[in-house]
């Protein structure tokens, strides 16, 4: 693969365009209000003055980039572009980004609509979270002369593996980054090879992250509702991992409460889900339903909630770890807010995150699905062991704090 041969590729598949993106609109997987945003036009006006545009794939990675878009947004007259492409992190940006920063969705990766979103918006500086890594749009940013960045650096062996039976193509794309801040070992490792420049670690910057935000009002209010029953709280759980959550419930029973985050919540996963559990007592969150005596599991289909879900919980499962094709996700939302916290076994994904916490037993891995009823109903007795894990929880997130402010450096260089 070379770029040339990249970039007529995906010229070609931009005649399917209109029609890939009709059948994703009538799913919900794209707003059909601004699919041309799409298509890299807009009939949003380009803010005056200096413009940072940073780009994530979706909910997790436009979330950790809040905290850092708040300390650029510290220079008057500057704004920031956050682009990024699914409908729920369109959603979620909507309500959390703060005055001068506005969301688009990323144009397709076809050479003239990449074109034509950096003609509108030429920013003054680009940055790419994680693993976000489209050709087009890097190799063509490079090309206008706009400094670039890529932050919070992650990508597994596997991706690490298919670059580099391209390595040739690899060094074109990766070497147009003025600046890679890998968040792990591994990655920086990795991303080495095709920078020919040794690449160090910075950290992970869900670290700085802030505690998820709730309302207290409103989890006092759902508290008195849900009574004395002990709280268990399964948060971004898949499809292919839903029927464990709900067959350990079905295990713990009615002595305990569900609160059950979908991690792409929507009507027709919740009709679903509802509909294929018949005998279990529901109450939705999306409905306004209120959690009772009688209920079994309380739905949190809505979005930018989590910190309210976990805040609910006596005890805490990051789900994304049930399921072989899954890889885990983000443990410290509830470490910081103090809830023990357990995982599945399939967690590479944040594997470096997690293992401070696993050597020190601050959070527990459930082997198996089939554990996972009998460790709950565990650790709603077993005080003592909780207190302790959250103790040493809060010890190992206060020592790895720091990459947020070597990243805003690094991008205050750039500009």
């Amino acid at each position: 693969m070379t770029a040339r041969l990249y970039a007529l590729l995906m010229r070609g598949l931009s005649l399917f365009l209109p029609l890939w993106l009709r059948r994703r609109a009538r799913a919900g997987k794209e707003d059909a209000r601004r699919l041309s945003e799409r298509y890299g036009r807009t009939e949003r006006k380009r803010p005056k003055g200096e413009l940072i545009w940073m780009h994530g794939a979706s909910v997790g990675e436009t979330t950790m980039m809040l905290p850092l878009i708040r300390r650029l947004l510290e220079t008057p007259g500057r704004s920031v572009l956050v682009t990024s492409g699914t409908v729920t992190s369109a959603e979620l940006m909507a309500k959390k980004l703060p005055q001068r920063a506005f969301h688009q969705y990323a144009p397709f990766d076809a050479p003239q609509m990449v074109a034509r979103f950096l003609a509108h918006w030429q920013p003054d500086l680009a940055v790419w979270a994680e693993s976000e890594i489209w050709p087009n749009l890097v190799l063509q940013t490079h090309k206008a002369g706009i400094p670039m960045a890529l932050i919070n650096g992650r990508m597994g062996a596997h991706s690490i593996e298919g670059w580099a039976k391209r390595e040739a193509f690899a060094k074109q794309v990766f070497g147009c980054f003025d600046q890679i801040l890998p968040a792990d070992a591994p990655t920086a490792q990795g991303l080495s090879q095709f920078v020919d420049a040794p690449l160090s670690s910075v950290g992970n910057l869900k670290y700085d992250a802030p505690t998820l935000s709730f309302d207290a009002a409103e989890r006092g209010a759902l508290k008195s509702h849900i009574g004395d029953r002990p709280v268990w709280v399964a948060a971004s759980v898949h499809a292919e991992e839903m029927d464990v959550f709900i067959q350990a419930q079905k295990e713990i029973g009615k002595d305990a409460l569900l609160v059950l985050v979908p991690r792409h919540p929507s009507d027709a996963s919740s009709r679903m889900l509802l509909g294929a559990h018949p005998t279990l007592n529901f109450a939705q969150r999306s409905k306004r339903q209120k959690p009772s005596a009688k209920t079994d599991i309380y739905l949190c289909d809505t979005l930018g909630e989590m910190g309210l879900a976990y805040a609910l919980g006596d005890v805490a499962v990051v789900g994304g770890s049930f399921s072989p094709e899954l890889m885990g996700h983000n443990p410290l939302e509830p470490v910081r807010l103090s809830v023990p916290t357990l995982t599945g076994p399939h967690y590479t994904s944040f594997e470096e995150v997690y293992a401070p916490y696993l050597q020190s037993g601050a959070i527990k891995v459930v082997e198996d699905g089939g554990h996972l009823a009998q460790i709950v109903k565990t650790m709603f007795t077993d005080t003592h062991t909780a207190t302790e894990m959250t103790k040493r929880a809060s010890a190992i997130a206060a020592k790895m704090s720091g990459s947020l402010d070597i990243t805003h450096r690094a991008l205050e260089e750039l500009l």
